[in-house]
C-alpha cells in the first residue's frame, strides 16, 4: 500500500480528503467567528501565532490565521499534517529543534520559526482528521493544564462551526435537487397535459 504523508496510506488519505470536501470551505474568505477563536487562543496561550489549519491534498490552508501572513504552506512541511494522524489526541512539540522529524524543517529553520507547536486535531463527523486548531511560538514552551483545556474547548467550537457549514452545504444540495425534481415533474405534467389536449382535439 503506497504511503502518502507521514504514515497515511494513499487510500486512507483519499477518504479523508473526501470528508474534507464535504465542508466546502477551502479557499473561502475569512470569517469573524473563526478569527475570534484564533485570537482568543493566542491570548489564552500567550503565543504569537494561532491557526485554523485544514490539510488539503498537497498543502495546509489556513481558514483563520492570527499572527501569520501566509495563507497556506506545503503539506510536506506542515506540523498539522502530523497532528491528523491521531485525531483523538493533542499533538505537542515543545522544542522542534530537538525533534528529528522537524529540526531540518524550513518552517523551523526559517520564518515563521516554529519552535513550539500545540495542535488539537479537527475531526470530520465520520472521524477523519481534516485539520488542526493550533498555537505556535518561536521559543520552547509548555502549556499549563488550564491553557490546554481552553485550547480543546476552542477547537470544539471550531468543529461546531465546521459542522454547521457542512449541514448548510448538504441542505443547499438537497434544495437544488428538489428544485430540479420539481422542475422535471412540472415539465412532465405539462407534456402529458399537452398530449391529452392534442388527442381530444384530434
Amino acid at each position: 500500500m503506497k504511503v502518502k504523508y507521514h504514515g497515511l496510506t494513499e487510500e486512507f488519505d483519499q477518504k479523508r480528503l473526501k470528508a474534507l470536501r464535504q465542508y466546502d470551505i477551502l479557499d473561502t474568505f475569512p470569517e469573524q467567528d473563526y478569527d475570534d477563536m484564533t485570537r482568543l487562543a493566542a491570548i489564552i496561550c500567550d503565543t504569537p501565532i494561532a491557526l485554523v489549519s485544514l490539510i488539503d491534498k498537497d498543502r495546509q490552508w489556513f481558514k483563520s490565521r492570527h499572527g501569520l501572513g501566509a495563507e497556506e504552506t506545503h503539506r510536506q512541511h506542515s506540523f498539522c499534517s502530523h497532528a491528523i494522524i491521531s485525531p483523538d489526541e493533542p499533538f505537542i512539540i515543545e522544542d522542534s529543534r530537538l525533534d528529528d522529524r522537524f529540526k531540518d524543517n524550513p518552517l523551523v529553520t526559517g520564518a515563521p520559526d516554529v519552535i513550539f507547536y500545540a495542535g488539537i486535531p479537527l475531526k470530520s463527523h465520520d472521524g477523519y482528521g481534516i485539520g488542526s486548531f493550533c498555537v505556535i511560538d518561536n521559543v520552547p514552551r509548555k502549556l499549563n493544564d488550564k491553557q490546554m483545556e481552553a485550547l480543546k474547548i476552542l477547537a470544539r467550537q471550531v468543529t461546531n462551526l465546521l459542522e454547521m457549514r457542512r449541514a448548510k452545504a448538504e441542505m443547499d444540495i438537497k434544495a437544488e435537487l428538489l428544485e430540479l425534481k420539481t422542475k422535471k415533474l412540472e415539465e412532465t405534467v405539462a407534456k402529458k397535459v399537452a398530449e391529452a389536449l392534442k388527442k381530444q382535439q384530434g
